[in-house]
């Protein structure tokens, strides 16, 4: 097995901080809200949250293109749509931040809602894009030969985000118990 470096040993060997209660609570509520707002949002667009995510999906297109290969332009859009709220975990989860890695999870699930969204209009090509461009997922499921399962697709990844979303809310859950448990609080 090959050793992890020194700082970040120790980083792993730091003890999570501690879930109370009312901290709980109101991460529940505020995870029920995002629950509630991605399952009543217009034609599923959360304002604020998807417009963010938006940025961070069309400044993959350009980070992404440094490489040279076409698909992976296309597809860093949706790849940098994942990697921000994934390195933001990977970072609270080093510090040991409970509240922070499940808020990041939640974030990360959500995204894959987002993705799904974009995914089922493939072939309908009905969502306004920025700039007018290209449908990312047209382009990627025709040369992938799948168009015609892009709803299927979709649905894949909608049902991967709800998990997601509610495996970081029950993490967060458990999280609490640990610290109940050891006596922490």
């Amino acid at each position: 097995m090959i050793p992890l470096p020194e700082a970040l040993q120790t980083a792993l060997d730091e003890p999570w901080r501690p879930v109370g209660t009312a901290g709980l609570v109101a991460f529940s509520i505020g995870s029920g809200l995002l629950f509630l707002a991605a399952l009543t949002a217009e034609e599923g667009w959360i304002p604020l949250l998807d417009g963010v995510n938006l940025l961070f999906h069309e400044a993959g297109h350009p980070l992404f293109g440094v490489f040279g290969w076409e698909t992976l332009v296309i597809l860093g859009g949706t790849l940098m749509q994942l990697l921000v709220p994934a390195v933001v975990a990977a970072s609270f989860w080093l510090r040991r931040d409970a509240y922070g890695t499940a808020a990041a999870g939640l974030w990360t699930g959500e995204n894959f809602l987002n993705i799904a969204r974009y995914v089922a209009d493939a072939r309908a090509q009905a969502l306004p894009l920025v700039g007018g461009g290209e449908h990312d997922w047209a382009t990627l499921l025709a040369q992938w030969g799948c168009l015609a399962s892009d709803h299927r697709i979709a649905q894949a990844l909608r049902s991967f985000g709800w998990l997601a979303m509610a495996g970081a809310w029950g993490w967060l859950v458990w999280r609490w118990h640990v610290t109940r448990r050891d006596g922490l609080l």
